[in-house]
């Protein structure tokens, strides 16, 4: 069982920066690769960036390339996600996820997920 609780939602204006975090908890954390989804309102969730396990590889979706950056600290079991150039239609609820693969989770699929952070970019 993986736990993840995300934080640093929150109101921005457009061209601003923002960074979330997400704290993972649970005796197997470190064997699963971590990432971001997003749900815009009335849209479905969709996939923003994964990182492996150990870090070393990371993946990202086109509509974000180049204005996201995420990381990951293992000794913390932390996971982050920096978001620059923002635009009010990155508006969404913001989810961390867990998974064995980053491949399934370009996919849209994790096995574990946390509650959300909002993050709300204004025009």
């Amino acid at each position: 069982q993986v736990t993840l609780i995300e934080s640093g939602g929150g109101l921005v204006q457009a061209g601003g920066s923002l960074g979330l975090s997400c704290a993972a908890s649970g005796r197997t954390v470190k064997s699963y690769a971590m990432g971001w989804f997003r749900q815009p309102p009335g849209k479905d969730r969709e996939f923003v960036a994964a990182i492996t396990r150990s870090g070393s590889s990371t993946s990202y979706a086109d509509s974000v390339k180049c204005r996201v950056t995420i990381s990951r600290d293992t000794a913390k079991n932390t996971v982050n996600l920096q978001m620059n150039s923002l635009k009010p239609e990155d508006t969404a609820v913001y989810y961390c996820a867990a998974d064995l693969s980053t491949v399934t989770m370009r996919g849209g699929r994790a096995d574990y997920w946390g509650q959300g952070t909002q993050v709300t970019v204004s025009s």
